[in-house]
């Protein structure tokens, strides 16, 4: 029976790395964290009740109850200025952010509205309509606004978890061709007023190459999913996992579990990255030792 679970991680996670057109090199997807969670991420793909295409064409058609969200645009914009004159949508302050805190040092910046919960209170504060709008639907599990500068980019990654689908919609934007996001091969150029909504568990990167920039609302939709179960794992994985990864925007607003350990992680992290710097054979040599250390415990309980 062990070796059954064995053989079903093993092809979940080539399931994960062979998917789409665009992988990463091998030796960095054996560490991604999308490989740990292979086996549920096939489970959601399977009972998917929408299309499991890189992009989901006409997001208004399959979750109607967004529909709400680019009807306001215009408000959300004008509440996303504001905290931009303010210097809300930022990096974060410390090592709080595990979740993004590698798009920082390229430019990338954000201000939360909620993260499976309800609005930060920061957000509720500051952008009463659109933490509102956000609140009257309840399949938008996160939601924040998003900034990318002149010059920004976000290097290829994928996100961990295919329980959601994620939304983009343009606020202000430079409605250029030069500003985009690629999903498995595929460009989309943001403009005003207009939506996108993609898989995030494909390999996907932006740049913003024009001289203008680019503030868009994303959001975190949770994928309709067949049979109660099915939709029963993906909410307790969100619940008790996915939402340890809060944010704070200011002191105040709720921090979840991953991001209080992070800073702590980070110190470890940073000896790690002198060791590579220092010695990339023993770096990696040790690296992988880990992993196969790791990989050989768990065949053997």
């Amino acid at each position: 029976m062990k070796w059954v679970f064995v053989l079903l991680f093993v092809a979940c996670a080539v399931h994960v790395h062979l998917r789409g057109r665009v992988r990463h090199r091998l030796g960095r997807q054996l560490l991604d964290h999308s490989t740990f969670m292979a086996p549920i991420n096939v489970l959601m793909y399977a009972f998917s009740r929408v299309p499991t295409t890189p992009f989901l064409d006409d997001p208004g058609r399959h979750f109607p109850e967004l529909e709400p969200l680019r009807a306001n645009w215009p408000a959300i914009r004008d509440e996303a200025r504001r905290l931009r004159e303010l210097q809300h949508i930022k990096a974060a302050d410390g090592y709080t952010d595990v979740g993004f805190n590698s798009f920082f040092r390229r430019g990338w910046k954000r201000f939360y509205l909620k993260w499976y919960d309800d609005a930060h209170p920061s957000a509720a504060q500051l952008c009463p309509v659109t933490t509102g709008l956000l609140r009257d639907i309840p399949s938008v599990k996160a939601a924040m606004f998003t900034e990318l500068p002149p010059g920004s980019e976000l290097r290829p990654h994928r996100d961990p978890y295919a329980g959601s689908l994620r939304l983009h919609l343009g606020l202000e934007t430079p409605n250029d061709e030069g500003c985009f996001i690629e999903v498995d091969g595929q460009r989309y150029s943001w403009r005003d007023g207009q939506w996108t909504m993609f898989d995030e568990t494909f390999i996907h990167r932006a740049r913003n190459d024009t001289q203008s920039n680019r503030i868009i609302l994303f959001c975190d939709v949770e994928r309709p999913l067949r049979l109660a179960p099915v939709r029963a794992i993906n909410r307790f994985v969100a619940r008790h996992l996915i939402a340890a990864g809060a944010s704070p925007n200011v002191e105040g607003d709720r921090t979840g579990g991953f991001n209080r350990l992070f800073k702590h992680f980070y110190a470890l992290r940073l000896k790690a990255k002198g060791l590579r710097e220092r010695n990339q054979s023993l770096y990696y040599g040790l690296k992988y030792t880990a992993v196969a250390l790791v990989a050989a415990f768990i065949v053997w309980i």
